[in-house]
């Protein structure tokens, strides 16, 4: 207790816990043995109940036992690796929270790791400070809300059920995806600048890195047009992004 003390790490929050009957389930998964023992310390000292896997086979069946509400996955692993392990997660459970580590710094491994479905990332050595507020930020996402339908054009979105219609064709969206477009509904016709968007839906601004945004509006635009619809969701150069019917 004491090291995860002297490292910032703060008393565990009250609202910590997924629901009033279960803390959330965080699932670690790395093959870094120092890395699974600090973070189910740390994790474990905030309130949630963490489990913790030395590689992709292992952190998959894991997964399938007992379903996380959040995997913290390393992308360099032997066998199945990170991004590998991210995909079929997704694939199974398009709601569950995924937060990616990984020792490179390149946009290239950044961009790879949110195409096969993370909704974050941090790059190695990273604080334990930050690590604990993204995963508040992204375990608070999946709180349940008041229930409301938003509309723009033949586009819906149902905060319920939280799918998405273009007309009749009905759209699954990952956690991510529903918070942007959630943003994007909330301002129609408003541009919204990339800092709003990523302070709104990640709970931070990326300091003038706009990947993880960029991805997340590409993977939005294709199930968005997956059936041919014209675009809604438009780029504004130097600007930001705007929710409108035809060119900007």
């Amino acid at each position: 207790m004491s090291e995860v003390a002297s490292a910032g790490m703060t008393a565990p929050d009250p609202a910590t816990p997924m629901t009033a009957s279960r803390p959330a389930r965080i699932l670690v998964i790395d093959d870094d043995e120092s890395v699974t023992n600090m973070l189910r310390r740390a994790l474990s000292f905030e309130g949630y109940a963490v489990s913790t896997a030395r590689d992709g086979q292992e952190g998959l069946r894991k997964a399938l036992e007992h379903a996380p509400d959040l995997v913290v996955l390393d992308v360099m692993m032997p066998g199945i690796d990170g991004v590998e392990v991210c995909r079929r997660l997704r694939a199974g459970d398009p709601r569950v929270a995924i937060l990616m580590l990984t020792a490179k710094d390149a946009v290239a491994d950044e961009i790879v790791g949110l195409d096969a479905g993370a909704d974050d990332y941090l790059v190695k050595p990273f604080s334990l400070e930050i690590l604990s507020a993204r995963v508040r930020t992204l375990l608070r996402r999946k709180e349940p809300v008041d229930v409301e339908v938003l509309r723009f054009a033949d586009l819906t979105l149902d905060s319920g059920t939280r799918t998405a219609r273009r007309g009749q064709r009905e759209i699954h969206l990952t956690t991510t995806e529903y918070d942007l477009l959630v943003q994007f509904l909330r301002h129609p016709r408003q541009v919204l600048e990339k800092e709003h968007l990523t302070e709104k839906v990640w709970g931070y601004d990326f300091g003038g890195n706009y990947n993880v945004l960029e991805v997340y509006v590409r993977h939005l635009r294709l199930k968005l047009e997956a059936a041919g619809e014209p675009r809604l969701i438009h780029t504004l150069r130097g600007a930001g992004y705007v929710l409108r019917e035809g060119p900007p």
